[in-house]
């Protein structure tokens, strides 16, 4: 059937085929499969980096509102606190002046007198 040579020469033939394949994949094969690869990680890349700057951005908006939220009630309670003092200074200040009007004494001191006070 086939002689020592034949079997050669398949042999030599099926190697040949093999080195020439072993030649374009890496020439062409594999670069062209690790460029698409490095394409398709690129992509995926940049939109991991999107979404994490997108999240990054919802926590920092969700910070700042959180902040003027406690900033603005913090505020709210410093000016109910402040009109309660006033309130309560207005109150104690009619409460003397009625003290004196009915004891028949007038405190006649107006701004004047009192920024000579503070002055001296």
């Amino acid at each position: 059937m086939f002689g020592l040579f034949d079997y050669l020469k398949l042999g030599a033939g099926i190697a040949a085929g093999l080195v020439i394949y072993h030649l374009y994949a890496v020439t062409i094969g594999y670069p062209s499969a690790a460029r698409e690869a490095r394409a398709g990680y690129v992509l995926i890349a940049e939109k991991t980096a999107a979404e994490a700057k997108a999240a990054e951005m919802e926590r920092q908006r969700n910070a700042a509102a959180q902040a003027t939220e406690e900033h603005r009630k913090r505020l709210e309670a410093a000016q109910a606190s402040e009109q309660a003092a006033k309130d309560t200074l207005e109150t104690e200040i009619s409460n003397y002046e009625r003290i004196l009007s009915a004891k028949n004494r007038a405190c006649i001191a107006d701004s004047d007198d009192r920024t000579f006070i503070l002055r001296h």
